[in-house]
């Protein structure tokens, strides 16, 4: 059940009776049961950020939400009637980011990406015309993480992966070049995803371990990802950061003056860091026009890409809508935006589907 797909529903996707523009949603996610019964017997609630800054009432809140969009994240014939509703022609399905699980020991995270990226599997082969997939790598064993990359890719058919934004409070960016490059080789997308922030303690009620932690995450890992140098050393990836970017993309002008005006900001980084920011994908779960008018104007309508967060509650329903109410947007961006640019980096066709 959509929390405000009625909306979405009463304006139909767009026109019918013709061609539209290509809509891709580039953030959405797959719950897989089997994944879960894996791990049960070392489960606790805790183990992630989100959870363990949760107080009582979002964690209820989430408990009921979880029963509410279960059929959304396991049902493919309930997703298919919600992307008609929505009018989404195709989704770039990735694991729900619960299945991240970067505290479980390497041999049974290996196991576990494997069966979440079978079921994903399962999914495309179903319905070629309406997904694809980005995988589940376990990323706690880089080795282990480059290798499945290379599974996915070349005998699933996968266009990239997606990874958290830290492991087990971990950078993202040190330590992992062997699946960086592995990524970057394969010229395929990696999808950047916060599961609540690791120093949460500050962010437990009003559900600000997601509101204000989920993109506080996302801006610290971009951050390191840049000043720690991976996007110079591989400035070929094709990174695409969760609801617009966090912060980060919001307030590049800090990172340029602190790069400028101290040593111990360019112990490793060449180069300013809007050079390496200008590198990155943002979807558009931002809520406001305002905000997706600001990261057009930073980082260019080729750089945004379509996002629902689909099923949660903190997603966005009405994608074709949201783009096209931008009046600042021309009809070539908006069609970027909707659907070209991630059609470019999943490397889809760019026909659309008929109404």
């Amino acid at each position: 059940m959509l929390f405000t797909c009625p909306n979405a529903a009463a304006r139909g996707g767009g026109p019918r009776g013709g061609r539209r523009d290509l809509c891709v949603d580039i953030h959405c996610h797959v719950h897989v049961p089997a994944a879960d019964a894996m791990v049960r017997h070392v489960m606790t609630p805790d183990r992630e950020p989100s959870a363990r800054f949760s107080n009582a009432l979002s964690r209820e809140t989430n408990r009921a939400q979880m029963a509410n969009v279960h059929a959304c994240l396991t049902s493919v014939e309930q997703r298919l009637r919600d992307m008609d509703k929505m009018g989404v022609d195709v989704q770039a399905i990735s694991p729900s980011p619960f299945h991240f699980m970067y505290w479980l020991e390497p041999e049974l995270a290996a196991r576990t990406s494997r069966t979440v990226n079978e079921h994903l599997a399962g999914i495309v082969q179903a319905h070629p015309d309406r997904f694809v997939a980005l995988g589940h790598v376990p990323l706690q064993a880089p080795d282990a993480a480059a290798a499945e990359l290379v599974y996915c890719v070349e005998r699933l058919g996968f266009r990239g992966c997606e990874i958290g934004t830290n492991v087990v409070g971990a950078e993202v960016s040190r330590g992992r070049d062997q699946f960086w490059k592995t990524a970057q080789d394969l010229d395929v997308v990696v999808f950047m995803h916060p599961n609540g922030f690791t120093q949460g303690d500050r962010l437990t009620d009003h559900y600000f371990t997601n509101v204000i932690g989920n993109p506080l995450e996302t801006t610290v890992a971009i951050g390191h990802l840049v000043f720690d140098g991976v996007l110079e050393r591989f400035p070929k990836l094709k990174i695409v950061a969760a609801h617009g970017g966090g912060y980060v993309a919001h307030y590049p002008a800090r990172m340029d003056h602190v790069w400028s005006a101290r040593i111990d900001a360019r112990t490793v980084l060449r180069k300013r860091p809007r050079q390496s920011l200008a590198k990155l994908y943002f979807d558009t779960i931002v809520f406001d026009r305002e905000q997706l008018k600001h990261l057009v104007n930073l980082w260019g309508a080729d750089h945004v890409l379509v996002g629902t967060d689909y099923p949660y509650d903190m997603g966005m329903y009405d994608p074709r809508g949201f783009v096209d109410g931008a009046a600042f947007l021309s009809a070539a961006d908006k069609a970027k935006i909707k659907g070209l640019n991630a059609a470019k980096l999943l490397k889809l066709s760019a026909r659309a589907r008929k109404r």
